[in-house]
């Protein structure tokens, strides 16, 4: 299996099933290191999502009760590979693995329960379950990495309309099952 990206670039690859195993031992990873730091850890982003193409990079949310109890294991994260980038948008603290050109994941702190951890977790899960959807979310993606393979940003900005249907989708939808239990 091919896991990373150059960083800046665009390429998507069919789902690959070791993606989900790739993930779980980052999950066990991130959870010895961090403890009871963690609420809990999930497998996120298109390579969750069966049978969705997606970057060859790993996205996994690690949900704490307190953003100060994650940063304050960032000399020992680091020890291990997870390099703190920082607060990239909102809300939540990134950290990747990989080398100085390439990245193989990324992990996104959060605080559990928020409504990020919830988007996270409700996109994947509904993507998960409703194919049409994750299917045209594929062909964008596709679409979008021929057109900015070297502009992440751009391909990551001309996806967020797409996104924001999808979020709304799946809060209502997770709202319904909800009901449902």
């Amino acid at each position: 299996m091919k896991l990373g990206l150059r960083r800046g670039t665009v390429a998507v690859e069919p789902h690959n099933a070791e993606w989900e195993t790739a993930a779980q031992q980052t999950i066990a990873q991130l959870r010895s290191i961090l403890g009871s730091v963690v609420t809990d850890a999930q497998h996120i982003g298109s390579t969750s999502i069966k049978g969705i193409c997606a970057k060859p990079i790993i996205d996994i949310v690690v949900g704490a009760a307190d953003f100060n109890d994650i940063l304050g294991m960032n000399d020992v994260l680091e020890k291990n590979g997870f390099i703190f980038r920082g607060q990239d948008v909102p809300e939540q603290y990134l950290y990747v693995c990989g080398d100085a050109d390439t990245r193989t994941h990324h992990i996104h702190a959060v605080i559990y329960g928020s409504e990020v951890w919830n988007n996270y977790i409700n996109m994947r899960d509904y993507l998960n379950c409703h194919r049409d959807d994750a299917q045209a979310y594929s062909q964008l993606k596709e679409k979008l990495a021929e057109q900015y393979p070297d502009d992440r940003n751009k391909y990551t900005e001309m996806k967020s309309a797409f996104i924001s249907e999808i979020l709304a989708k799946a809060h209502q939808w997770r709202n319904s099952i909800s009901k449902d239990i």
